[in-house]
């Protein structure tokens, strides 16, 4: 699943290739996650500039003059470039061309990758957001485990397996810890791992994806892959079930609970 940083980076390449030029056409081959129906959409974005593309948790909005399309690419969906007059990929959800006739497209073999015009405002904050205090709030007032909270997208919006597990070791918390069992001095040494791995992971990506829309990069993790035997410290990385997905840490992470 694509997280807050890749999603930042795919924002900031669609900005650069098509933002100021006019949506010639939008197809839509799988219209049932659609809050509006599929000529409607059309019709709202159609002949329209493309004014920004802006990540928000873990959905990207295009806003199209007043209008503001959402994307939320779920655990398979992908973004896709095309060409002037090539044929679009296999599992298109949806199809962007531009003045040009170069695009985007949304791909997900799933079919579950979601657009929704005009969405309503979010409730929670977004990861890189939020400010100290708020996150201070959440966490002591939470009885569950602190992963659990991270990614929790009603507490904080942006924040996926993968990157729970580099921010809790950055800070070397354990992803079993209790939140309200962390000392408010460890939780802000988490808030701040929270920005700083984010942020990094932001940069990293950027760097290796240019202008290419790649799938999720990971190879710059610490502890999360299976890959990885050992932290950068030397700790044995192990692995266990937490909310049903895989998580990765090592005993340099402290308990609380």
């Amino acid at each position: 699943m694509a997280e807050l940083p890749d999603l930042e980076v795919f924002a900031q390449i669609i900005s650069r290739k098509f933002k100021g030029r006019s949506l010639k056409q939008l197809e839509i081959m799988v219209a049932k996650k659609l809050n509006v129906t599929a000529s409607s959409l059309k019709e709202n974005l159609e002949g329209k500039k493309l004014l920004k593309v802006l990540r928000s948790g873990k959905t990207l909005h295009f806003h199209f003059g007043k209008e503001v399309l959402q994307v939320h690419l779920m655990l398979r969906g992908e973004l896709a470039a095309i060409e002037k007059d090539s044929a679009l990929p296999k599992y298109t959800i949806l199809a962007f061309h531009f003045s040009g006739g170069e695009g985007f497209t949304v791909v997900d073999i799933l079919r579950a990758a979601t657009p929704t015009l005009n969405p309503d405002a979010a409730m929670a904050p977004d990861a890189l957001e939020m400010d100290e205090e708020y996150f201070i709030g959440v966490i002591s007032k939470s009885k569950k485990m602190v992963k659990e909270v991270l990614m929790d997208q009603k507490k904080m919006r942006g924040i996926g397996n993968s990157y729970a597990d580099e921010i809790l070791w950055d800070a070397r918390v354990s992803p079993f810890s209790i939140s309200s069992a962390i000392p408010e001095k460890i939780v802000k040494k988490l808030f701040r791992s929270l920005g700083s791995v984010l942020k990094e992971a932001i940069k990293a990506i950027a760097k290796e994806n240019g202008n290419e829309l790649s799938g999720e990069l990971r190879d710059f993790m610490k502890v999360h892959s299976a890959k990885l035997e050992k932290s950068p410290s030397g700790a044995v990385v192990k692995s266990d079930k937490i909310g049903g997905r895989t998580s990765y840490y090592t005993d340099e992470q402290q308990l609380y609970s």
